[in-house]
């Protein structure tokens, strides 16, 4: 059980889930009351704002972090906890009670969608830490990017530019994101660097993951684990817009990984060169992060979350 003497910090993305956040606020402050827990809290203002957020928890001396949105909001989160100077990032431990669009990272970890059990479950102490992946594009003055269950370069990262738009439909957004953008985008070139093996030529995505879900349920790499210390990579090559039309119901099943036109690989770091005039769209953890040349390497057991 949670000890009495703990203090937390919540942070509240008031936007989340079509504003579903800032409406059941009232009643997960009383849960949170009703079972004891000694906390201060505050609402997000601005894109990124719980980086800061986070930072003063911790200049505070507070370690226990309760998140209360979607994926882009524990994004932040992680980051804020990653680039943080005050402790070991995974002494920092986080709880989620998630309210989101597609609320995919805790799917893999089986945390619940009703708010009284995912209280329940950040009471019961208990404390995972799993890996982080260490996101860096190429070039002078670039800051590294941390992401705690998916990134990928190119279709998905499309799909999440539309996504964006249509948040407002929930789940389905990402679905109808796919769908529009089988019709608009374009297979791009890419040399790819996987320890001693590299992979060129036309590409659809580039899928680099830790966890299980992304997209709203859609299971891109093939045998994802958070805790091995590897990056679990999946490279879906020249694919043809049919061929994506055929396929498109084993991204939400899992068997995409096992089309012939995709290869999948377990690595501790990727490194990614695109030769074409415009670079794919990226996104890591379902958040749009950038385009253009960029490398990744696993961070082990470097985020504590309540489970």
């Amino acid at each position: 059980m949670v000890r009495s003497s703990k203090k937390w910090f919540v942070i509240i993305n008031p936007t989340s889930g079509n504003n579903a956040s800032k409406k059941l606020w009232p009643k997960i402050k009383g849960f949170l009351k009703l079972n004891k827990f000694d906390f201060d809290f505050a609402f997000t203002q601005y894109e990124k704002h719980s980086i800061k957020l986070v930072y003063m928890a911790l200049e505070l001396q507070i370690k226990d972090i309760i998140c209360i949105g979607g994926d882009g909001t524990l994004h932040n989160v992680v980051n804020a906890i990653m680039t943080q100077n005050y402790f070991s990032s995974s002494s920092i431990n986080v709880g989620v009670i998630p309210i989101g669009t597609g609320n995919d990272w805790v799917k893999s970890f089986n945390i619940p969608s009703n708010i009284e059990s995912a209280i329940n479950a950040i009471k019961k102490d208990t404390i995972s830490t799993q890996d982080i992946g260490r996101f860096e594009f190429k070039g002078v003055g670039t800051q590294p990017i941390y992401f705690n269950n998916l990134a990928g370069a190119g279709f998905d990262g499309f799909v999440v530019s539309k996504v964006k738009k249509l948040k407002y439909l929930g789940k389905t957004a990402y679905l109808l994101g796919a769908l529009i953008s089988m019709f608009t985008f374009k297979n791009f070139k890419s040399n790819i660097t996987i320890g001693a093996t590299e992979v060129s030529g036309k590409t659809l995505m580039i899928l680099i993951g830790l966890c299980k879900y992304s997209g709203g349920g859609m299971q891109l790499t093939h045998a994802p684990n958070a805790f091995d210390g590897m990056l679990d990579i999946s490279i879906a090559q020249n694919l043809s817009k049919i061929e994506i039309l055929k396929n498109i119901t084993k991204l939400f099943n899992g068997k995409i990984t096992n089309y012939k036109k995709v290869k999948t690989y377990k690595a501790a770091t990727i490194n990614v060169e695109f030769s074409t005039d415009t670079p794919p769209f990226i996104q890591a953890d379902g958040e749009f992060i950038g385009t253009g040349d960029f490398s990744v390497k696993i961070i082990p057991k470097a985020f504590s979350f309540y489970s």
